[in-house]
């Protein structure tokens, strides 16, 4: 991928912005907020803006992409939107019913890429998290390559031009890819990955099967209580990080930003403040030398965030495997 090349070709022939805004949101944070970061977003000249059923805002991120073409900014073609399939809609006959239902919140006619948001099937219904009642989660058993059938008929009917996965390991992304009569091959994996958890292996793996790694947590995530050990270290104050953001005159997070984009990757920022919000734009400004590449590869101590713990038992449980 040429570092100055702002879109990368995914394996169904669209095109996906390689810098994306990221608009999950701690509950704390009022939807409001959610509204105005994606229209400064949108303003700064991000075209990529990534959400899901289950962040609860799809109405305000809808809105906001709707006001920022009412007003001449953008047209909806300019815009590359991804929403994902939540867990309790993994049944294929839940699969299209889900999908309208996050059209209906954005009243927009169709996503540009609808995704798997992980393997880990739980228990239809309205509840995000169903649980018993000793507060464990409550499993569903279902088929991936079903899923992923009817996540095919999707992009068919025209309402996702792409279809891809998120947080999926090596073995489960090729349970679909050898899955027969496959029609679709994912476009992306949508995975945790930063310095310190930089994915190689499952980097590599992707890039040989012409499947987009797209990086959330980039900057080590928001650390919502509920999901991060509060005692892990914050990347963003790592030494090395910040001493070679001192070297490049940028910040540590555009070091972090840029350090996926040269890998090849696809990498979602998340901002609410106005500044990093136009800030984190600047990637595209400068390039870190190969040597400053193999330093921040040495970064890498597998070091997880969200680790999902409440799915820990679930068979399909994605993060036991090595990669």
């Amino acid at each position: 991928m040429d570092p100055k090349v702002r879109r990368v070709e995914l394996n169904d022939g669209h095109f996906i912005p390689v810098l994306g805004f990221g608009t999950y949101e701690p509950e704390e944070v009022p939807k409001s907020t959610t509204l105005e970061a994606t229209k400064l977003a949108i303003s700064a000249g991000f075209r990529h803006i990534d959400c899901a059923y289950a962040y609860n805002n799809e109405k305000e991120v809808g809105l906001a992409i709707r006001s920022k073409i009412e007003d001449g900014t953008v047209k909806r073609k300019d815009i590359f939107y991804t929403s994902k399939l939540w867990i309790t809609f993994l049944r294929p006959e839940l699969v299209r019913p889900a999908l309208e239902k996050s059209l209906k919140n954005l009243q927009l006619d169709y996503v540009d890429l609808y995704i798997i948001h992980f393997p880990i099937a739980l228990k239809p219904g309205e509840e995000l998290f169903p649980t018993d009642e000793h507060g464990k989660a409550i499993f569903d058993t279902v088929d991936l390559c079903a899923t992923w059938e009817a996540m095919e008929k999707c992009k068919d009917a025209g309402l996702t031009k792409s279809i891809g996965v998120s947080n999926f390991n090596r073995r489960q992304l090729e349970k679909i890819l050898n899955k027969p009569g496959l029609k679709y091959k994912p476009v992306c994996n949508q995975v945790e990955c930063h310095p310190y958890l930089n994915q190689s292996k499952l980097l590599d793996f992707c890039k040989s099967k012409d499947i987009v790694l797209v990086a959330y947590s980039a900057l080590g995530s928001q650390r919502p209580k509920q999901w991060v050990d509060q005692s892990s270290p914050v990347l963003l104050d790592d030494p090395v990080l910040c001493a070679m953001a001192k070297k490049y005159e940028q910040t540590p997070a555009l070091i972090a930003l840029r350090y996926q984009l040269q890998r090849g990757v696809v990498v979602l920022a998340k901002s609410y403040n106005e500044k990093r919000i136009k800030e984190n734009m600047q990637v595209f400004e400068f390039q870190l030398t190969s040597e400053d590449m193999k330093v921040l590869d040495g970064l890498n101590r597998n070091l997880r965030y969200g680790r999902f713990h409440i799915a820990v038992d679930h068979p399909e449980y994605p993060f036991s495997d090595e990669y």
